[in-house]
């Protein structure tokens, strides 16, 4: 029981986070906006949804390697991460470019 609430609790933080990021800070939704941002090193962090095509995901964490980005992947499909953006459509990936108020950086350092 203990670790389903630990995981409930962290899902829950950090989509406190991300809507924080989406009111205070700048960001790209989307594939080729998150390529565009890796390309240009303006990205901080790379969200990916857990749903992400394969060759799609190996793609954002190759750039992201290159650029020294760190990526998270969101334990969550495209429709849940669209909805912790406050979107009501999905969203496979996304860059935060500032962060804002949030302390997103700091708490996802990525999966790498």
């Amino acid at each position: 029981m203990a670790p389903t609430k630990k995981t409930k609790k962290t899902t829950e933080s950090i989509n406190n986070r991300l809507a924080l990021v989406m009111k205070s800070g700048k960001y790209t939704l989307g594939f080729k906006t998150v390529l565009r941002s890796l390309r240009s090193s303006k990205g901080k962090l790379i969200i990916i949804a857990n749903n992400c095509p394969p060759l799609r995901k190996s793609l954002i964490e190759y750039y992201a390697m290159l650029a020294k980005v760190g990526v998270h992947h969101f334990n969550g499909n495209n429709v849940d991460l669209g909805t912790a953006c406050g979107k009501y459509y999905r969203v496979c990936c996304l860059s935060i470019i500032d962060p804002g108020d949030s302390d997103i950086i700091k708490t996802l350092p990525g999966d790498q």
